[in-house]
């Protein structure tokens, strides 16, 4: 793999670990914030234990480019998924409790073999996929909080 980037959030939510873990693994939940240009299709049944398989489309016309994900780590408050296709790497979703709520921290580690997909990413898509996980964060936290 070359080298990975590391794109990191972070997001304070007033509800607990568990609710907030039923956010990202939930698939009627999950599909309430996660961004409308994504889609995420189980590959066979809807689960999210370690070995379980998604692909993630991106829907841009004509390409609909997709990553096909595998949870490789899930403990309570956990989950990451590896994920290979036109990027390499991957993406953690960890609940931290707290006080008075959680704290839920995604980490999306990558790469981008192809020097013409690292290119378009770098030049077009970098800004945009930084400011649109934080968004992902924020319509997360409405919908834990609404629980």
């Amino acid at each position: 793999m070359t080298s990975l980037e590391c794109i990191e959030n972070q997001q304070w939510i007033a509800a607990n670990a568990t609710t907030v873990e039923r956010c990202f693994t939930e698939q009627m939940l999950m599909h309430q914030w996660l961004n409308p240009a994504l889609c995420c299709e189980p590959i066979g049944d809807w689960q999210v234990t370690q070995g379980s398989k998604m692909r993630f489309i991106i829907q841009i016309p004509l390409l609909q480019p997709s990553l096909i994900s595998t949870v490789v780590e899930k403990a309570p408050g956990l989950v990451v998924w590896e994920f290979e296709g036109f990027f390499q790497g991957r993406d953690r979703w960890e609940c931290i409790p707290e006080n008075n709520g959680t704290t839920l921290l995604n980490r999306f580690e990558f790469s981008a073999p192809n020097p013409l997909i690292k290119f378009g990413f770098e030049t077009f898509a970098k800004t945009w996929t930084q400011r649109d996980m934080a968004a992902q964060l924020q319509r997360l936290k409405q919908v834990a909080e609404r629980l």
